[in-house]
């Protein structure tokens, strides 16, 4: 089962349970931390990592002794990577979705691709716990690609808990497609809410199954807890503001590893998810 663990804002405390979720589980059980343009899951697991792959993905190269300035390429990039300029044809890497098009369509085969440097990912263990984690190459754009590539790390033998981006953008949709079950993070806040309707807007557009955790659950108001009864979204968990929690954080420590209650409610939210998955999903609409 893969289950991808998002947030409609920053700071509602998502990988805070999707670390504790993955520390909670009994069997077995690897992590993706697709959050790439700010990966942080790592100070919490900890993890010994073993392994790192620098990530690359294809851009076009013009010869220009083969080249007719026909403007077939640019004609065809709906993105405006590649340009014919005077008498030379400019790429723009950073534009590029490397999709192949320019290539495709040149006359002379002029175009060929090379690799832009997109990140890295690196690979490790805790135990017994698999990690991996990807890291966007900074002043990189394009993030969906590199988290494409974290994701072909997952194992269908095992549990995958996939922290995604916030928001609801490219990188989170790229986190959450083809997950079995997407837990929603929120706060009781108006802006909470307001994040939180558009996160459930993307995750409905992607028909999957989804519940919610409600972080920081006795402060703000009750605005959260009626939006999700009126759109019949399961609240999995409530989690009030408590001092020692926020002191654990703040040391790089999980509640799972220091209190048994928190082990015994995280592992009672992982129930709750599963018996969910295995319920089939009525079709709406």
């Amino acid at each position: 089962m893969i289950i991808s663990v998002a947030s409609g804002k920053g700071g509602t405390g998502k990988t805070t349970i999707a670390t504790n979720l993955a520390c909670s589980y009994e069997g077995s059980v690897q992590f993706l931390d697709c959050d790439v343009e700010e990966p942080n899951a790592h100070l919490f697991i900890r993890p010994d990592i073993h392994d790192v792959e620098t990530i690359r993905t294809p851009v076009p190269e013009v010869d220009m002794e083969k080249c007719t300035l026909c403007g077939k390429c640019s004609e065809i990039c709906q993105f405006n990577a590649i340009a014919v300029l005077g008498e030379t044809v400019l790429p723009f890497p950073e534009l590029c979705h490397s999709c192949g098009g320019c290539m495709a369509v040149c006359p002379e085969k002029a175009i060929t691709e090379t690799g832009r440097e997109l990140g890295i990912i690196e690979r490790g263990s805790r135990k017994g716990m698999a990690f991996i984690h990807g890291k966007l190459r900074i002043g990189e754009a394009m993030a969906p690609p590199l988290i494409r590539k974290v994701r072909e790390n997952i194992r269908p033998d095992v549990l995958t808990i996939i922290d995604a981006p916030p928001g609801t953008s490219c990188p989170v949709i790229a986190s959450m497609k083809g997950a079995d079950f997407v837990l929603l993070v929120t706060e009781p806040t108006p802006f909470g809410l307001y994040d939180l309707k558009l996160a459930l807007g993307a995750v409905k557009l992607l028909g999957i199954p989804c519940g919610l955790v409600i972080n920081r659950s006795d402060i703000g108001d009750d605005h959260v807890r009626a939006y999700a009864e009126a759109e019949k979204v399961p609240v999995l968990m409530e989690i009030t503001f408590a001092r020692k929690i926020a002191e654990a954080y703040s040391r790089g420590e999980m509640p799972v590893e220091t209190d048994d209650h928190w082990k015994a409610m995280f592992r009672e939210l992982y129930s709750r998810i599963a018996a969910i998955v295995q319920t089939p999903i009525e079709k709406t609409g």
